[in-house]
């Protein structure tokens, strides 16, 4: 029997729906046809989460998301750290900033309001959220902030300009 061409559609689609049929079951179970495991599911599907029972005596764990209340008071804020080295640097640092020096030399401190620092015979100045000055013995020394500038050199003069 020879078949036709225009016969070939029909034939390939009812395999094609037999096909889908028989690997049906393989694609839902996970696994061969009618292979079902302990759990009741596809014997490629993953077992279930398991969670022993708690011991007699202990309370079950939270669900999940819960968190603790605060405590009802607050710790104490940490203590000021010092430290310095025998006849060397030293200094303190805590919450509300740090200082340091070194004996004979610069020294500097540093907090919420600002900061502000100095060499022995040198340059010293200090900044902050209101503005900023400095100062060279000897030599020039200004300030700055909001309202504007000034300065000063030795032997030529001060000046200042307001802010616009």
């Amino acid at each position: 029997m020879s078949l036709k061409p225009w016969k070939f559609s029909p034939l390939v689609l009812a395999c094609s729906a037999a096909t889908a049929f028989a690997v049906a079951p393989l694609a839902a179970a996970g696994g061969p046809a009618g292979c079902v495991d302990m759990h009741g599911t596809g014997c490629a599907a993953p077992p279930p989460a398991y969670a022993p029972p708690p011991a007699p005596g202990v309370p079950p764990p939270p669900p999940a998301g819960w968190a603790p209340p605060p405590p009802a008071w607050a710790p104490p804020p940490a203590p000021a750290v010092a430290g310095a080295v025998p006849g060397g640097p030293g200094g303190v640092a805590g919450p509300g900033g740090a200082a340091g020096a070194i004996p004979g030399g610069p020294a500097g401190a540093a907090g919420p309001g600002g900061a502000s620092g100095a060499i022995p015979g040198g340059p010293s100045g200090a900044a902050g959220p209101g503005g900023a000055t400095g100062a060279i013995p000897g030599g020039p020394s200004g300030t700055a902030g909001p309202g504007g500038a000034a300065g000063c050199i030795p032997g030529v003069g001060c000046a200042s300009v307001p802010a616009p």
